[in-house]
């Protein structure tokens, strides 16, 4: 512990910018409460409040950015901890310098005390004949995401009823789906 612990004030003195991170801690259960889970379907329902305005749309045309925004992406930052093999959520704080677009959504957590992690929406897309398609959980770029930052749980919500998960092993990979209950 000593040598790493000189190689890394080595490292600070020569201006190294590695940082040196530990493992994840191990946890089986992400636990959100139900007052929680609710504020996460209120704010999934306030920028989706217009999905069922695509009839006039086609995923194209919304990619391209040339129809009308019928909803916005979302993004919260996950305060809580883990206690024994549970990560608790206990506070969902919105991202700073929020950007949200229709497809994207950006935003900073840095300063967030007990950060654990993130949420975020999915908003509906329109399909050729304008009907609107969910986009179901966590996508493939969430996760490549969600692999290099050091958060330990990542949520998306695609719809009221729906909740998918992704957290950290205590080998930094990742799991996917996560268990998730509402207590």
């Amino acid at each position: 512990m000593r040598g790493l612990l000189a190689l890394v004030l080595v490292g600070a003195a020569f201006g190294s910018r590695e940082v040196v991170h530990s493992a994840p801690p191990m946890f089986s259960v992400v636990v959100l409460s139900a007052e929680l889970r609710g504020t996460m379907s209120a704010l999934w329902a306030e920028n989706n409040r217009h999905w069922d305005e695509l009839a006039d749309q086609n995923t194209l045309t919304q990619l391209l950015g040339t129809g009308k925004p019928t909803q916005r992406e979302y993004l919260g930052c996950l305060a809580g901890d883990v206690v024994r093999d549970t990560l608790f959520v206990r506070g969902l704080v919105p991202a700073a310098h929020l950007k949200q677009l229709q497809f994207a959504v950006a935003g900073s957590c840095d300063g967030v005390e007990r950060l654990v992690g993130a949420f975020h929406t999915h908003p509906y897309r329109a399909d050729s004949d304008g009907r609107a398609l969910k986009e179901r959980g966590l996508s493939a770029m969430d996760l490549r995401t969600f692999a290099a930052r050091p958060d330990l749980v990542t949520l998306v919500m695609w719809d009221l009823d729906s909740l998918d998960a992704a957290a950290k092993a205590p080998d930094g990979g990742v799991r996917h789906p996560a268990p998730v209950a509402i207590r």
